[in-house]
Order: C-alpha cells, then sequence, then structure tokens
C-alpha cells in the first residue's frame, strides 16, 4: 500500500524551502506527495535576497484542491504558506468539505514580501480561520511568541508554556490537538529545544545545535516529515520524535549556495537511517 500525504503551501523558487521541501521530504520518508500552491516566493538576488510575493488566484488554488482530493483518498494534510486572506478563506472553505485525520499547521506568521498591514490581516485570518482546523501544529519560536501572547519565550519551560496557551486557543470539540513548539537556535544554551504538549503532558526533544544560523527549510521540512510519518500510520510524538531526527541531519547535511543562508538536504541513504 502507498501512504498518500498532501500539501498546501507556497512555492519557493530556489528548491529550498515551500512546497519543493515538502515534497522531497514526503519522497525521502516514503510517502506519496500530492500538492497545492498557494503563491510564488521568490527571492531578489538585486536587492539583499529580499522576498518577492505573488499570491495565486484563490480559484486557481480552489481548482488545485478539488483536483487532488478528488482524484486521491487524502485524509493528512500539511498547511504551509498562505499569504492572503482570500487564500485563507478558500482554504478553509476546502479542508471543511471533507473530514481529515491530520491537519499539521505550519503556522507561516507575517509574511515577508507583503505591506505590514496586509501581513498582519494574514496573521489574523490565519489564527481565525485555519488555526482551529489543526489537529497539530508547529511554530517556531517567533509564531509561539505571537499566538501564545507572551512577552518572552527564552527556556524550555516557556516554551512548554507557550505551547499550552496555543492548546488553548485550539478547537477541541473534534479530538485530540498537539502544540510542537520550537526553540531551534533561538534559545540560549548549546541544545535544539523543541516542545510538545498534548493536551496534557509535556515531551521534550532535545539535539546538540548545530552552529547558531537559521537554515532555510528547516520549519518546513519538520512539518512536512510529521505528516508524512502521520500518513503512514505514526502516532504524533513518534512522528515528531522522526521529524527532529530527519532536520538535524539535514541541517548537518546543509547546502550553501549563492544566496547568504544555507538549505536544507535531505539525502536519501541518511534518511533512510532515521
Amino acid at each position: 500500500m502507498t501512504e498518500l500525504a498532501y500539501v498546501v503551501a507556497g512555492s519557493e523558487a530556489t528548491g529550498g524551502a515551500g512546497i519543493q521541501a515538502d515534497l522531497k521530504t514526503f519522497q525521502a520518508l516514503g510517502t506519496y506527495g500530492v500538492g497545492t500552491i498557494t503563491c510564488i516566493v521568490s527571492f531578489d538576488p538585486t536587492n539583499a535576497w529580499g522576498h518577492r510575493f505573488v499570491p495565486v488566484d484563490p480559484q486557481v488554488i480552489a481548482d488545485q484542491i478539488e483536483a487532488a482530493t478528488s482524484c486521491h483518498d487524502l485524509d493528512v494534510v500539511k498547511i504551509g504558506m498562505l499569504g492572503t486572506p482570500a487564500t485563507i478563506d478558500v482554504v478553509a472553505r476546502s479542508l471543511s468539505a471533507q473530514p481529515w485525520r491530520h491537519v499539521v499547521l505550519d503556522p507561516v506568521l507575517i509574511c515577508k514580501g507583503q505591506e505590514p498591514g496586509a501581513a498582519l490581516d494574514t496573521d489574523t485570518a490565519l489564527t481565525a480561520q485555519i488555526l482551529p482546523l489543526a489537529t497539530v501544529v508547529t511554530p517556531n519560536h517567533f509564531e509561539a511568541l505571537t499566538l501564545s501572547g507572551m512577552d518572552a519565550i527564552s527556556t524550555a519551560r516557556d516554551l512548554a508554556e507557550a505551547a499550552r496557551r496555543i492548546h488553548a486557543r485550539l478547537d477541541t470539540s473534534g479530538g485530540p490537538r498537539y502544540v510542537v513548539a520550537k526553540g531551534g537556535v533561538e534559545l540560549p544554551g548549546p541544545d535544539a529545544v523543541d516542545v510538545l504538549f498534548d493536551g496534557d503532558g509535556v515531551t521534550e526533544f532535545r539535539t546538540p545545535k548545530i552552529g547558531e544560523e537559521r537554515v532555510s527549510g528547516a520549519g518546513c521540512t519538520f512539518a512536512a516529515a510529521i505528516t508524512a510519518e502521520l500518513a503512514k500510520g505514526a502516532d504524533v510524538t513518534d512522528a515528531v520524535a522522526v521529524a527532529k531526527r530527519v532536520v538535524t541531519q539535514g541541517i548537518t547535511d546543509r547546502l550553501a549556495s549563492h544566496a547568504p543562508f544555507d538549505a536544507v538536504l535531505l539525502r536519501a541513504a541518511a534518511v533512510e537511517t532515521v
């Protein structure tokens, strides 16, 4: 049997993040990847590698989702970068049209390449319309601060409290919900710390930091790895453990380029050993 993993996310032209990273992660973890593109992001090498952002027409997004869900029996989906309130509207409506075993939300906040006012509108729509649909949410340090309303997150205990507060915002009427708050390189100390809150207890995941710089695609790859493992039948805790190992290895094997940032690199042989 071939397990299917679905992603609704933006395209990132350098290949290091976005739907490109998601589909590569799905493939590396032995699932058949299906994807819907919500926007196109390209870095501008003539302007300090800033973001250029182009949204996909909402009807085109709806058409892609209709085709994917009609062609395949999909029940696990990752939601990545959406980018505009109109996109969020159509994705929320489309998700609500069928039951999902898991909706993994990588809550991309403050879309780079947008005006601040438009970015704030997008964040508001995301938290109001998509967050309640999620069964697993994977905020990074900045997103955990924003979604939890905390003033600072500087310890693993703070990270766990942020996860608890975000969990309280989720609609738990449909079953268990999970929050994975990622400390990454943002917390002081030698370890990259992530915490999983399942509504009852906290599970902590630690690995030694690999440098102090963020690596492009780490968050996308992490959420995509969780999605792939859930599609294969893993429980959430085991899926997060695999994702942590996959991303750690991908950061170790990182790919350098002409851009001023490295990207996660998944080597098939390395992924097979996690």
